[in-house]
């Protein structure tokens, strides 16, 4: 095959290459099948008319377009593959000759991978991370618990915070009621600011019975543009002011909140197990990342492309989206219930999208460096671990992810390890 790359910009250029005439035929064959099921031409049935009576009415040229676009994906991967290059985005596509019995000409402009120099990427020094538990830590977690298992019980004196009032309400601005501002029988924890600012602590010292005005002042960013930075007031009735009643911390409390231990001192046992773990954890995922911005730091990427970060970011608003999707909130009400518009959302993934381009490109850097050998072993093993962790079959793993996909993956994971795995704390 004929290719040749023409460097334009520090990552861009133009690949040239040719379409032959064996190509041509293939793509000029497939063209005229898809075409001739829909020809009406008197004297054949439907769909089978030959192809020189076609030529000789629309003439062979009417083929071109759509035989170019069937041999073109396959031809275009092998001159990429023959000129040695990565592109990172689409390619723009030009015919530059397509005369009859010649091999045809493409130019396709392509933006490619940038450099990457590496710098030092082992025996990387990040900061002392703490790992220790303390009995305030357990108790803190034990209180927790405690805390968990409340009950509610029925208090005649005042409202306290922490305490849960039963209330009806009602809001109005101007002395007219406005919509969505009221509620009965709500239950409403004291000190939760689960209202707008000002409404609980003016219902702290009230009893049964009372009836309040509870006067506020709308945020200036209330979602509801109408009430946004007004003044409200909110005609209030106590029915009922409950108090938290907290279980006795004894071994029956311990066998309540955790059926595996018999006593409150193995509880405090598991409890700081559990912190230790979670602790160590936490550490683990610190060193990594701080190892890795080190990593992204000493290395050089000579000329980030944009479209790199525009792809990134993209890719970041969709899987946010998709996630409000199946949460059943679809784009259009997410902006309406954040305030926000799609420009807005573009702008917040911005800030992270040129950290992870320039963090995969280092550490696609380090997998070329580091020359990593992926085994068929290491494909099952890898496929045995993503079933697990996703409680799937390791066949429906095998038939969602490619073999070029896994390796990629573990490759990618190798990197990391070979960062972290010689990263020192720091005394």
């Amino acid at each position: 095959m004929s290719t040749k790359w023409e460097k334009k910009g520090t990552n861009d250029g133009v690949l040239t290459f040719e379409v032959s005439t064996e190509h041509i035929e293939k793509g000029l064959k497939t063209a005229f099948d898809r075409v001739k099921k829909d020809l009406n031409v008197p004297g054949f049935r439907k769909g089978k008319v030959p192809r020189q009576m076609f030529n000789q009415m629309y003439g062979e040229e009417a083929l071109y377009e759509d035989a170019l676009n069937v041999v073109l994906p396959e031809l275009y991967e092998a001159a990429i593959e023959e000129a040695g290059i990565e592109p990172v985005a689409q390619p723009k596509i030009n015919v530059e000759s397509m005369e009859k019995g010649q091999p045809w000409v493409i130019t396709a402009e392509v933006v490619v991978k940038p450099e990457v120099k590496l710098g030092d990427y082992k025996n990387l020094t990040v900061p002392k991370q703490d790992r220790s538990v303390t009995d305030e830590e357990v108790e803190e977690n034990l209180a927790q618990k405690q805390q968990s298992q409340a009950e509610l019980v029925i208090k005649e004196s005042a409202a306290e915070n922490g305490d849960t009032v039963v209330i009806d309400f009602e809001g109005f601005k101007d002395d007219v009621a406005f919509e969505g501002g009221k509620g009965e029988n709500y239950s409403l924890e004291l000190g939760s600011n689960s209202f707008i600012p000002g409404f609980e602590e003016q219902l702290v010292g009230t009893k049964a019975g009372d009836e309040v005005e509870v006067k506020v002042t709308f945020p200036e960013e209330y979602q509801a543009e109408d009430l946004a930075g007004q003044e409200a007031v909110f005609k209030v009735t106590v029915h009922e002011v409950k108090a938290k009643e907290l279980p006795e911390l004894d071994d029956e409390f311990a066998k309540d909140v955790d059926d595996e231990v018999e006593t409150l001192a193995e509880l405090k046992e598991k409890i700081k197990a559990e912190l230790v773990a979670s602790k160590e954890a936490a550490a683990e995922a610190a060193i990594e990342e701080a190892a890795i911005s080190q990593a992204v730091e000493n290395a050089e990427i000579v000329e980030l492309p944009e479209v790199m970060v525009h792809d990134e970011v993209h890719r970041g608003m969709n899987e946010f989206l998709s996630n409000m999707q199946n949460q059943g909130i679809s784009p259009e009400l997410y902006y309406q219930i954040s305030g926000t518009t799609e420009e807005d959302l573009h702008k917040q993934f911005e800030g992270e999208a040129e950290s992870r381009v320039k963090t995969n490109l280092v550490i696609e850097a380090i997998v070329e460096a580091e020359n990593f050998e992926v085994t068929d072993e290491d494909i099952q093993a890898e496929i045995d671990d993503l079933a697990s962790q996703y409680n799937m079959e390791a066949s429906a793993v095998r038939n969602a992810l490619s073999d070029v996909m896994l390796t990629h993956d573990i490759k990618m994971k190798r990197a990391v390890d070979a960062i972290v795995k010689t990263v020192k704390e720091e005394a």
